[in-house]
């Protein structure tokens, strides 16, 4: 069974939502209630099958229900990160075209947004009180929707990935539930902790996912590592998904405090979203067990790729093999490339998306030669077994001399140093040769942020890699711009020194 319907008809009491923080969760009958009353709302409001609508929420148990209305409302279904300024949000709901939007007052942009035709703008308390007004039951025609999800950004002003509407009965089997429920074996009986905003897309499609396969889905309110660990004692998880700065917050802990918690009924561990550095992994390995998997894949749903930890701890680095699609590796010309060279990353076969509104983004993300294969800028390479490395983000890629130089690598391992809490390296105007390497570091206590300890950092690297990849400079910054998804907002930090 794929569809929370169909797990509220069996067991309507079973929790669909535990909130961490003790507030109010949802079972199956009550989310089932809601998500059929959103629709007939949706319907009164005049949103039908391709419209849009958008939420911008905490993590609450609000964004399921209005996430399943406009799932069996054939909606489009767009996330707003509470972070983003009532500009960007506006941005946002008018590129997407969004009819509704369900907004937490206590978001400090909602102030300041702007009133727009064809626009409703429902609070939490209006949204719960035109709920208790509608019928209960399925709207008459009932359509599959699917969320549409905006691009972080980090590399210039979001676009909408867009992605074909599902046909058929909204109960119908969905391609990700498959491929989650066949690869971790998700069921009724499970419990998964979801640490991470859900306007990201892979908390939305997890603990949607979930919720398609029966399981209940343990909500934090925000990410803590030690409340984290206390979570998967008390409710007996049994999956999460991590990103890699989790992690990192997660090995700082005090040893003391990481041994105290009862992990054992912990099954899966799974992470994507952003470089994991090899030392990161091997000591999260070391800790839980074989239990860590990884995958690489992005919003647009173009393809993906997959690796257990048996197999990584063979491949160091590797994020796996296709598991879903064709992984191609191309030159700058869009030539493919044999096994052992780097090139742009490359997938054929997976969902034809587009970017909303951007023509010319959709087609640079084409291969020149062959249209249906599609980036999503990475650089990385193929090993002789199939396996993929990545090296970076092709636009995160630093000339120095004529030398191309990834910062990812420099970032890895300045992160394992353990006074440092996180790092960011870029490309910084150099008069001889066009840039050079500078390291931006937020130290675990501010008190290193001192020209002493950037020179030990810089030592540190040298003592590692290629003089010509290591930073010529540190500074520091109290809190890098991280995005709860766990991609560093490199955009902001290279803004600073144009």
């Amino acid at each position: 069974m794929t569809h929370p319907r169909l797990h509220a008809a069996v067991d309507p009491a079973r929790p669909a939502v535990i909130m961490t923080d003790g507030s109010p969760g949802l079972t199956y009958g009550e989310l089932e209630d809601r998500a059929n009353r959103g629709a007939h709302l949706l319907r009164s409001l005049g949103i039908g099958r391709g419209d849009g609508i958008a939420y911008w929420l905490p993590n609450c148990p609000q964004v399921f229900e209005v996430y399943w209305a406009g799932q069996r409302a054939g909606t489009y279904i767009t996330p707003i990160a509470t972070a983003l300024t009532a500009g960007e949000a506006d941005y946002i709901v008018e590129n997407s075209g969004a009819k509704l939007l369900v907004v937490d007052p206590a978001i400090p942009g909602v102030a300041g947004l702007t009133a727009r035709d064809g626009l409703t703008v429902l609070t939490l308390a209006q949204w719960r009180d035109a709920l208790a007004r509608q019928p209960g039951g399925p709207i008459a025609d009932e359509s599959a929707g699917f969320h549409m999800v905006y691009s972080s950004g980090t590399t210039g002003r979001p676009k909408g990935v867009r992605l074909p509407l599902p046909e058929g009965e909204v109960t119908d089997e969905h391609s990700i539930a498959v491929q989650i429920g066949g690869k971790y074996g998700v069921g009724p009986g499970d419990t998964y902790l979801s640490p991470a905003p859900l306007y990201h897309t892979a908390p939305l499609a997890y603990t949607t996912t979930c919720h398609r396969l029966g399981a209940t889905v343990v909500q934090m309110p925000k990410f803590d590592p030690e409340q984290a660990l206390a979570a998967i004692e008390r409710y007996k998880i049994t999956m999460t998904q991590m990103v890699p700065t989790m992690f990192v917050r997660l090995l700082k802990l005090p040893e003391e405090v990481r041994r105290k918690y009862d992990l054992s009924s912990l099954r899966t561990v799974v992470h994507a979203a952003a470089p994991c550095p090899v030392p990161v992994k091997h000591a999260m390995i070391e800790w839980l067990g074989p239990i860590i998997y990884e995958y690489y894949g992005g919003s647009e749903g173009n393809g993906s790729t997959a690796i257990t930890s048996e197999e990584w701890l063979k491949k160091p680095g590797s994020v796996g093999k296709a598991s879903w699609g064709t992984v191609h590796i191309c030159d700058d010309e869009g030539h493919e490339l044999p096994a052992g060279e780097q090139g742009t990353v490359y997938f054929e076969g997976g969902w034809d998306f587009r970017y909303l509104g951007d023509e010319a983004k959709t087609q640079d993300s084409r291969n020149p030669h062959h249209p249906a294969w599609s980036t999503l800028g990475d650089v990385g390479y193929l090993d002789a077994d199939g396996y993929l490395f990545l090296t970076d983000r092709k636009s995160y890629m630093i000339i120095s001399g004529g030398v191309n130089i990834y910062p990812q690598e420099v970032e890895n391992l300045l992160i394992t140093h353990p006074r440092v809490a996180d790092a960011a390296v870029i490309g910084v105007p150099n008069p001889d040769f066009g840039e050079e390497v500078k390291a931006v570091v937020q130290p675990l206590d501010p008190a290193d942020a001192t020209p002493a300890f950037a020179a030990e950092l810089i030592a540190f690297c040298r003592a590692q890699l290629s003089p010509v990849k290591c930073p010529r400079s540190v500074d520091f910054d109290p809190a890098l711009p991280r995005l709860d998804n766990g991609k560093l907002y490199k955009r902001l930090i290279k803004d600073r020194y144009r």
